[in-house]
């Protein structure tokens, strides 16, 4: 590292801090000088809340100032905080979804559709309106009051349709030898890498979690609809219907273009209702063209955070776990460039944090993950906070492998029925790459001192000797995740730790009934125990750590971000082939396209770390 340079860097930054700063407090003079007269108070208006699902849903809190630099991002617990929001509110007569976005997740509909109980318990109709519905919209529309789509528009429901992603065929091509050893049958995540086919094994462990997701989809619907569950199945066998099919059917209740169904709710609740197209969320700044400060007053708005008021309640601090566990820490970006995961060392100081933190009561975990090589880190930090206060996971969408074993630091674990979960298995290897860079007119001569020491080149497969030990390794650590579990299980499994263990994973359904998990219920519902655990009645719910705003993350970037020891950064950031390709290809397939960029990113893992709790690939079409 160039010290002089990184000095001068961190010089810059500290440089552009002051001027930043300077335009802070130049726009807030200003905004004090030319702060408009108040008006006189008006008599509060009638709202119906409208909710516009457009992007992703993610886990991650974010901050939504950055919505102008990127595609519109809503965070689940956001969107949940706002529609409760709006249940309390005696102002807000109703509840309207526009779902507009590609893909709702079977877990993540789960949850919202829990929001939305909540609000119709309150008196409050919930409707849904949109151009089209596919499945994981339909599952979210059916916990509704009402639904409706436009003339011609489609309802489409064909059940369940998935498939299990396979690169050797790839690997072949580009001339690059996949060498893996897993411990339990059912462990299929090398898979991903070994076989263009999935195994036996991995073929039967596919069926079952399409059975109980299958159940679970078509029960939702049925339960949603007030209709048996012989009619939801027929409606899924049908698979297709146009809106005038579908209101006919009995799937959604009008036939209407967008102005009409206006038009509806402002017959309902009056002329003066307001339609709030951005209930409960924060103000975005605004730019004054005609004033020639006013970019400086907008850039004030964008960099200022928003005042934190200590209430003095103890809290439930929920701590998220998200994406493929690796060792490290995460660097930051305000643009979104960062590297993503749950890197271990920003894990554990957070989890210190929390449990040193006295007015944290409890602490809810969070778990989106489909494993990792850094679970036992995060599982020994989580099991030094439940040393001092109530610890409680809520599992997301996946929460298997390396996600799993995390989640044994918890005394209660919540899953939602579609979560995937389970995957007690671990596998280990690497790729050997030689025949590859031959294809390009690459060569290597290779040396090497001792018997063991080409174990972690990509020279070649592993050696007999090599792959003793390897294999040595990975049945130590598939006894310690094994021990793990039943320590953390103990008498609540249902069977024997073999049969539920081997790599076998399932549904969150399915977890209950094994044991490996302890009840069903969303994010709101884990907070709700940890609090009750915790023996607190009024509380706030906090994230910790807090979601960095821009200027915090800016101004991390622009000192060099962190450069402890053990600092590592992923290849995420980095320009490739595929990264400039993956903007087309997601136009063309979203859902494999994604399904094979996080293949891709576990093999960067695996890669690097040699040794993995992951779990296998599963694309689940929309």
């Amino acid at each position: 590292m160039n010290i002089n340079k990184t000095r001068s860097c961190r010089t810059e930054g500290r440089s552009l801090a002051r001027l930043l700063w300077s335009s802070v407090a130049l726009a807030l003079l200003l905004s004090v000088l030319r702060a408009p007269a108040q008006p006189a108070s008006e008599q509060p208006r009638p709202v119906v809340a409208v909710f516009h699902l457009r992007g992703p849903l993610t886990e991650l809190p974010a901050d939504n100032l950055l919505e102008m630099f990127g595609p519109h991002v809503i965070s689940l617990k956001e969107l949940t905080a706002r529609l409760d929001k709006a249940a309390a509110d005696p102002l807000v007569k109703a509840v309207v979804l526009l779902p507009e976005s590609s893909w709702v997740g079977a877990a993540q509909a789960e949850e919202l559709r829990a929001s939305l109980e909540r609000v119709r318990q309150r008196g409050k109709d919930v409707y849904v309106h949109a151009d089209s519905l596919l499945m994981g919209q339909y599952l979210l529309a059916c916990g509704a009051s009402r639904v409706s789509v436009v003339p011609n528009g489609g309802v489409f429901v064909p059940g369940l349709h998935a498939s299990s992603l396979h690169l050797r065929g790839l690997l072949d091509k580009i001339g690059v030898k996949p060498d893996f050893i897993t411990e339990g049958a059912y462990k299929s995540a090398a898979e991903l890498f070994m076989r263009d086919q999935p195994s036996l094994e991995a073929d039967e462990m596919i069926n079952w979690l399409m059975d109980s997701w299958y159940a679970t989809f078509r029960d939702a619907i049925a339960q949603g609809r007030k209709a048996d569950v012989a009619k939801a199945q027929g409606w899924l066998d049908a698979g297709l219907f146009t809106a005038e099919q579908a209101k006919a059917a009995g799937l959604i209740d009008a036939v209407e273009h967008q102005p009409d169904f206006e038009a509806l709710l402002t017959n309902r609740f009056g002329s003066e209702v307001v339609f709030d197209k951005r209930y409960g969320s924060r103000k975005q700044p605004d730019i004054d063209f005609s004033n020639p400060l006013g970019l400086v007053s907008f850039w004030a708005q964008l960099v200022t955070p928003p005042e934190k008021k200590s209430t003095g309640r103890p809290a439930v601090g929920i701590v998220y776990i998200t994406g493929g566990m690796v060792t490290g820490r995460r660097t930051t970006a305000p643009f979104g460039a960062g590297n993503v995961g749950a890197f271990s060392s920003d894990l554990r100081d957070t989890l210190e944090k929390a449990a040193a933190d006295d007015s944290i009561a409890a602490v809810v975990l969070r778990i989106d993950s489909p494993g990792g090589s850094a679970s036992e880190i995060i599982l020994d930090a989580a099991r030094r906070v439940k040393a001092r206060k109530p610890v409680v996971v809520s599992m997301g969408a996946v929460a298997a492998s390396g996600g799993y074993y995390a989640a044994c630091g918890a005394d209660t674990i919540f899953a939602d029925a579609a979560t995937l979960t389970g995957s007690i298995g671990v596998l280990g290897g690497k790729f050997a790459t030689t025949e590859m860079w031959k294809k390009i007119g690459v060569t290597f001569k290779e040396y090497k001192r001792g018997q063991n020491a080409g174990m972690l080149s990509t020279d070649d497969v592993f050696t007999e000797s090599e792959r003793a030990r390897v294999r040595a390794a990975l049945d130590e650590c598939y006894a310690t995740f094994k021990r793990r579990v039943t320590e953390a299980r103990a008498s609540r499994l249902k069977k024997p730790i073999e049969e539920v263990a081997g790599g076998r994973v399932y549904t969150g359904r399915q977890a209950l009934d094994l044991g490996l998990v302890d009840r069903l219920g969303t994010l709101d519902d884990a907070v709700a125990f940890a609090a009750e655990q915790a023996k607190v009645k009024d509380y706030d719910v906090r994230v910790v750590p807090e979601p960095q705003n821009f200027l915090e993350q800016l101004m991390d970037q622009i000192s060099g971000g962190r450069d402890e020891p053990g600092h590592v950064e992923l290849a995420a950031g980095e320009p490739s082939l595929w990264r400039l390709a993956a903007p087309y290809l997601q136009n063309l397939d979203p859902n494999r396209t994604a399904a094979i960029f996080s293949a891709l990113a576990r093999l960067e893992i695996v890669q690097k770390e040699g040794m993995a709790l992951s779990m296998p690939g599963i694309v689940l079409d929309p």
